[in-house]
C-alpha cells in the first residue's frame, strides 16, 4: 500500500547525518547550530560573570603580591640595618680614643689619615654622633655621670660631654655621656626689716596690744 493509498500525502524525508561522505570518504562541512536570542543573553551574562569573578582574583593576588614585596623589603632593610649597627657599636671604643687621641694632640702623622679614613667609612654607613656643651639635658639621648648646681643656667644643661653619643637615623647606639648643672636651689631670702629701721611711732610692742584690748565686763 502506497502512501497515497494510506490516505496520507507527505512522503517520509531521509536525512543523511554521516560526517564523512560515502563516496568521497572526506569530512562534511556542519552548519553551526542557530541559538535563540534569549540563549545568547543567557551566555553573555555567565561569561560577564566568569570575566568578573577572575578579574577580581587577579586584582587580588596582585594586591597579595604587592604586599609581600613590600614586606620583604622591609625585612631586609631591617636585618641590614640591624647588621651594621652591631658591627658600629664594636667600633664606638675605637673611634673614642681617636677622640681623645685628637683632643690631647696625638693625632698626627700616619695614624691621623687611618683615623680619617675610618671615620669617613662608618659615616658612609649611616653613623653620626650627637652631644655639644651646652644642650639641654635631656633622658632620652644623655646619660648623666656628675650633676652639679650652678646659677649659670635656667634649666638642666650639659655643661660637659665626657663621651659622644652615637645614633644610626633615629637608633640610638650609645647615649652621650654628660655632666648636668641645674639652676641652685632656692631664690633670693628676703629678711625682715630690724626693730632699730623701724621708726618708733610704727613699732608695736606687747602691752600696746594689751592696752588696746576692749575691757571685759
Amino acid at each position: 500500500m502506497t502512501p497515497r493509498e494510506n490516505g496520507s500525502e507527505q512522503e517520509p524525508v531521509i536525512r543523511d547525518n554521516r560526517k564523512i561522505d560515502p563516496e568521497t570518504l572526506e569530512a562534511r562541512e556542519t552548519a553551526p547550530e542557530e541559538t535563540s536570542p534569549a540563549d545568547t543573553a543567557a551566555l553573555g551574562g555567565v561569561a560577564a560573570e566568569m570575566l568578573a569573578e577572575r578579574t577580581a582574583d587577579l586584582q587580588r593576588l596582585q594586591a597579595e603580591y604587592a604586599n609581600y614585596r613590600k614586606r620583604v623589603e622591609r625585612d631586609r632593610t631591617v636585618v641590614r640595618e640591624h647588621a651594621v649597627a652591631s658591627a658600629l657599636t664594636e667600633l664606638l671604643p675605637v673611634l673614642d680614643d681617636i677622640g681623645r687621641a685628637r683632643d690631647h694632640g696625638e693625632l698626627t702623622g700616619g695614624f691621623a689619615k687611618v683615623s680619617e679614613s675610618l671615620e669617613a667609612a662608618v659615616g658612609k654607613l649611616g653613623l653620626t654622633t650627637f652631644g655639644v656643651k651646652g644642650d639641654p639635658f635631656d633622658p632620652t639621648v644623655h646619660e648623666a655621670l656628675i650633676h652639679s648646681y650652678s646659677p649659670e643656667v635656667t634649666e638642666p644643661t650639659c655643661v660637659e660631654i665626657l663621651q659622644p653619643g652615637y645614633r644610626i637615623g633615629e637608633r640610638i647606639l650609645r647615649p652621650a655621656r654628660v655632666a648636668v648643672a641645674e639652676p641652685e636651689e632656692g631664690g633670693e631670702v628676703t629678711t625682715p626689716p630690724a626693730a632699730a629701721d623701724v621708726p618708733a611711732d610704727e613699732v608695736v610692742t606687747g602691752g600696746d596690744l594689751l592696752d588696746d584690748e576692749p575691757e571685759k565686763d
